[in-house]
């Protein structure tokens, strides 16, 4: 016990110190979607340039083709099988997803730890089912951007998978995960804004993440926030932290932000978009 309050002590400290200097150190699985990102961004890059960054991800690379070929990429079910084809079919926003969600899923494979790598596993099932569930929700709303959607719902929980990331230097966290998911708890906001800052992302998705969940209280949803909360309300997979804190989330909130007829209307809305949520978790997972 004394090792692990010396450790967590140390990991606050640290964490504290990276906000306080504006520097975060990204683990080196991120790189790439780092890469893609300033390619993406950078009006100077030629898609054979994003295609050759792509490339150097097998995994990634694989999972762009899939996505590419799905039915909500892909409705008039012509074969894509060109990298550059899929990534002209998918856009960059929903390949600014795939090499997060690639980093993601390589984080937990790698981390050493098998509590912390059961964490990291579950926490990424979660974003990519809350990343499905706005894509497929925005599509059914049809004024709303699913590529936005779904880029938000994906880094919502941003800041948990940096902290997990770190904590790799504190095998002691181990020892308490209950504790450890209270340290989470507590910098999740504030390292989740700087890792969107470091990001430079658009306010939209900035503000999306950051939306007050108590807020959303109107119907039908009106914002990009109001989407990604819905589409936290409808994953099935739970985030790992919330279960160690015990905290039961879908339930209470769903019952505190719509009224009865809102419900149902939800759960109609849900249904619509089920068939679009499968299709796009089946793409980026398998």
């Amino acid at each position: 016990m004394e090792e692990f309050q010396s450790q967590i002590d140390a990991f606050a400290e640290q964490i504290e110190q990276e906000l306080r200097d504006g520097v975060l150190s990204f683990p080196t699985v991120f790189d790439l979607s780092l890469r893609i990102k300033k390619l993406a961004d950078d009006p100077d890059s030629s898609l054979n340039d994003i295609a050759s960054a792509v490339k150097a991800e097998p995994v990634l690379a694989a999972k762009v083709i899939r996505m590419a070929n799905t039915l909500s990429m892909n409705p008039y079910r012509g074969e894509v099988s060109s990298l550059k084809d899929a990534i002209t079919r998918i856009g960059l926003s929903t390949l600014r997803c795939l090499a997060f969600a690639v980093a993601a899923e390589q984080l937990a494979r790698d981390h050493r730890s098998r509590q912390m790598r059961l964490v990291a596993t579950g926490l990424w099932m979660h974003a990519i089912d809350v990343a499905a569930w706005s894509f497929a929700l925005a599509r059914e709303r049809e004024r709303a951007n699913p590529d936005g959607a779904m880029l938000a719902g994906l880094l919502l929980d941003i800041g948990q998978f940096y902290l997990l990331a770190r904590a790799a230097r504190y095998p002691a966290l181990e020892g308490d995960m209950p504790r450890f998911a209270e340290v989470v708890a507590l910098w999740d906001e504030p390292v989740r804004t700087a890792v969107l800052e470091a990001f430079d992302l658009p306010d939209v998705i900035v503000d999306a993440c950051a939306a007050d969940p108590t807020a959303h209280t109107e119907w039908p949803p009106q914002t990009l926030g109001d989407l990604v909360f819905l589409a936290t309300l409808a994953a099935e997979a739970p985030n790992p932290f919330d279960t160690l804190l015990g905290i039961e989330r879908r339930p209470e909130l769903l019952a505190a932000s719509l009224g009865d007829l809102d419900k149902a209307a939800f759960d109609t809305l849900v249904e619509a978009a089920r068939d679009t949520r499968h299709e796009l978790i089946a793409a980026a997972c398998d």
